[in-house]
């Protein structure tokens, strides 16, 4: 490839963390970026301007996905894409539609919910656009649930028929580093055009060969498990503890509240005071976090996944409180430079939070990514890759 990076669409970005850890890499370029919800949007704008980070080539968009499928504005996509292509661009499309209709813990309607139709609707723009990839992230609900799991195969098989072959993998964030055990299935498609000549187009089922999900991975699963993590300790208001031996102290809540300064980040007193409760927030014990609400999160152990909508409540482990906007961003092992502006609801700002892909596991994608198209490069022997048209 030339020194161009390669060019990315994002849909659904919320505040954008997924694409925060594409770009990141230095090896992709953010050109365009699409997000429903108006609020969502100006937290990704704002954060990315306290970043310096450039905006996209060709706008942020507040929109409905389902708009793209019209034809005068699927001419303008395609349009732009073949414009990337002339300039020796590989273009790739990525997102994580909503996920509440296929959570276990969530609406649970389906393909047939207003969220569940979105997934429906990204595939079906991968498919009309033909981008050189794509990345597929949602809920491991649709890929272990047995009524969502049909669904998902029926939108694979769509993507099949439309050129791309695919590899899936149900990751968990902890493997990348982030302090959350955030598991979620993860669908990536390459077009053949780009596979033609290396043996990796050659499946009948369509199946991507010489993918390795494992090379960006920080941590084993193994070697998470092994660790001696602490139990459930009695609350200690501002009480120390010390951190036990043989644990992993790079995945601690403590250890990314330490590296964040949460306490002195500008978000840092952006928390939910309750209106009544806190008794009840004083008797729950540092570490209990099996309950659906009212979890109090240990400093020495990693998150339960950041979800901070529909009543769930996440305590500071030794502090009477919820946890604030920083500690939460931290926990999405966000760079301590991300900042969520001050205007936006604390509503809107905890939402965006749950909603994300934990940065450091995007990151770990993207590099993925690249270092698969770096290995399809090198099995052509070219330097750059001036894609053929697509189909």
């Amino acid at each position: 490839m030339t020194d161009s990076k390669i060019g990315i669409f994002s849909f659904f970005a919320g505040a954008g963390f997924l694409d925060l850890g594409f770009e990141t890499t230095g090896k992709y370029d953010v050109l365009f970026v699409n997000e429903y919800h108006k609020a969502f949007m100006d937290i990704y704008k704002g954060a990315r301007a306290n970043l310096d980070i450039t905006g996209p080539k060709y706008g942020h968009e507040v929109k409905d996905i389902t708009e793209y499928l019209k034809p005068e504005e699927l001419k303008v996509f395609k349009d732009r894409i073949t414009q990337e292509r002339k300039q020796e661009k590989l273009i790739g499309f990525i997102g994580g539609p909503p996920c509440p209709d296929f959570s276990v813990g969530g609406k649970n309607r389906g393909h047939e919910g207003e969220n569940g139709k979105l997934s429906g609707t990204y595939v079906e723009l991968i498919c009309t656009a033909k981008p050189d990839f794509f990345l597929f992230e949602n809920v491991k609900g649709l890929y272990r649930t047995v009524k969502h799991r049909e669904f998902f195969e029926s939108m694979k098989n769509k993507l099949k028929d439309a050129g791309y072959y695919l590899t899936e993998q149900l990751i968990n964030s902890v493997e990348f580093g982030a302090p959350q055990d955030r598991q979620r299935i993860i669908l990536i498609g390459f077009h053949k055009n780009i596979l033609r000549g290396t043996g990796t187009d050659k499946s009948k089922d369509h199946l991507l060969t010489g993918f390795d999900w494992e090379a960006n991975k920080t941590y084993s699963t193994e070697n998470i498990a092994a660790a001696a993590w602490p139990a459930t300790e009695p609350f200690r208001e501002e009480g120390e503890r010390e951190a036990p031996e043989k644990i992993i102290r790079e995945l601690t809540v403590q250890h990314w509240f330490d590296r964040n300064d949460v306490t002195n980040h500008p978000n840092g007193k952006h928390h939910f005071t309750p209106r009544n409760g806190l008794t009840k927030f004083l008797s729950i014990s540092e570490g209990d976090d099996l309950k659906k609400s009212y979890k109090r999160l240990h400093r020495w152990r990693y998150s339960p996944t950041a979800a901070y909508g529909n009543n769930e409540v996440h305590l500071h482990p030794y502090k009477p409180r919820r946890i604030s906007v920083a500690e939460a961003l931290a926990i999405q092992s966000l760079p301590k430079e991300f900042v969520i502006p001050q205007h936006i609801s604390l509503t809107d700002m905890f939402k965006t939070i749950g909603n994300g892909v934990p940065y450091l596991a995007a990151k770990g994608l993207a590099l993925n990514i690249s270092d698969f198209l770096g290995k399809i490069m090198a099995e052509k022997n070219i330097k750059s890759y001036a894609t053929a048209d697509s189909e």
